[in-house]
């Protein structure tokens, strides 16, 4: 029997950091509006209106640790300490030797004994009085909607690239959750944690859409294009790969003469920490920025303590005569306002700077990435990826990024890690996931055992 298409499903998330949020960006439009509320959003399960006092005290303690953590990472002594202990409890465990890692964690104990207790309760009272799917990025609410008897089906979008036990609840065997995996170690992953495979969906990460162009790709193969060909100013990589590049770019977007600046986007993460590399990468590049070599894009996210920091270092170099306007500081108080400025300035963006966070699937839009140093057990994981498909490569010292940077561009290895992460990483995710969701088409990425 045909599944019947529906339009809309609740998209929920959660305010902690940028990666939860980020990654169901790309659904705001099919987000349904709850019953007696006025308009229709991405809602989040920690703050959305109405929400109990007892749930809001939960969720801020948790919020609010995590980021002073991150914050306190980079302290003299004590600081590397105190996220480590955080970092055990979230820690994901080496893949080999495979071995059977269902027995729950004590953090999912823990979660379980808050919800047993009602936490999260009252958002599912009002998702149930109409249900339609949902699709929540953030383990706990999906354990609390089945919890609590939600009468619609629960999608889990994992973030990274590899999962933590924390993902999967006290009896996956049982559980109705379904699974949208961002790559295929994740599928194995959670296999090991008990979910059958018949709940796991590999979709690959959800990239905005804005930056892709419909499923033909128009916008991402035009950008990837015009991205080589100024990463590529010698044409070697062009020509020993030009085959390769008509075949997945097609020949208009290809052999391009590029001229002017190279765009660098610097991101820091959803807790401000690493704002310090964004000063040095400026301090290193300024005079490329005043002589039309460089636009450098350095993101606040929804920090203003990080805004005016940047302010004040531009201001300091008295760049904010001379720069041409080829410093742009991104910032918005408002986290999916700040998503849209984001994903417009990656558009033409040559290079994207930062951890290895949720970003790091941004590589499936041919985006070479520079990474930062990790924070978190994630990260390592993610970089370990980034490197196993050939899209990102570690820092050298940001103060001498004037140096470095060109040596990269000159080689064109950071052409090659453009066309290395479009071929490689998954970039579909969104149109697949709203496939599954609203149209009952439960269809895996074709090229799976390359992720």
């Amino acid at each position: 029997m045909p599944v019947k298409e529906i339009k809309k499903a609740y998209i929920v998330t959660v305010d902690m950091g940028y990666g939860h949020q980020r990654a169901v960006h790309p659904f705001k439009e099919i987000a349904a509006c709850p019953v007696g509320w006025k308009n229709a959003s991405i809602i989040s399960a920690n703050n959305y209106p109405g929400i109990p006092s007892s749930d809001r005290r939960m969720w801020e303690g948790s919020r609010k640790l995590y980021e002073t953590i991150s914050r306190l990472k980079n302290l003299p002594l004590i600081g590397e300490a105190i996220f480590d202990i955080m970092d055990y409890f979230q820690k994901i465990e080496p893949f080999y030797p495979i071995k059977d890692l269902s027995k729950p964690s004590a953090q999912v104990n823990q979660i379980f004994k808050m919800i047993k207790r009602g936490w999260g309760k009252d958002l599912v009272q009002i998702l149930n009085k109409k249900p339609l799917p949902v699709i929540t990025s953030f383990f706990a609410t999906a354990f609390f909607l089945e919890e609590h008897g939600y009468k619609d089906k629960i999608y889990c979008l994992c973030t990274d690239t590899d999962v933590s036990r924390v993902w999967v609840g006290l009896s996956p065997k049982n559980s109705k959750i379904i699974y949208l995996a961002p790559t295929r170690r994740v599928v194995e992953r959670l296999q090991q944690y008990g979910v059958p495979k018949k709940q796991i969906v590999l979709t690959g990460f959800p990239l905005p859409k804005q930056n892709i162009g419909g499923r033909t790709e128009t916008i991402l193969k035009k950008n990837l294009g015009c991205r080589i060909s100024k990463l590529d100013p010698t044409k070697s990589y062009q020509k020993k790969y030009g085959a390769t590049l008509q075949s997945y770019l097609g020949t208009s977007n290809c052999n391009i003469t590029k001229k002017g600046p190279i765009t660098i986007t610097f991101a820091v993460g959803g807790a401000g920490a690493q704002r310090e590399i964004g000063e040095e990468i400026l301090r290193s590049l300024h005079k490329h920025i005043d002589t039309n070599q460089i636009i450098l894009n350095l993101v606040a996210g929804t920090k203003k303590e990080v805004y005016t920091y940047y302010k004040k270092v531009v201001k300091e170099l008295h760049l904010e005569k001379h720069h041409g306007g080829n410093i742009n500081i991104l910032f918005h108080q408002e986290k999916m306002e700040y998503f849209d400025l984001f994903n417009q300035a990656l558009l033409s963006t040559d290079i994207l700077w930062t951890k290895p966070s949720e970003l790091s699937f941004y590589a499936g839009l041919g985006l070479p990435i520079i990474m930062a140093p990790t924070i978190g057990s994630q990260e390592v994981f993610n970089q370990t990826w980034l490197h196993s498909i050939g899209a990102g490569m570690e820092q050298q010292d940001p103060a001498y990024t004037h140096q470095w940077l060109f040596d990269w561009i000159n080689t064109g290895w950071l052409a090659k890690a453009a066309l290395e992460g479009y071929l490689d990483a998954p970039r579909m995710g969104t149109y697949l996931i709203e496939d599954i969701v609203l149209r009952g088409k439960y269809k895996e990425i074709k090229d799976s055992q390359l992720i």
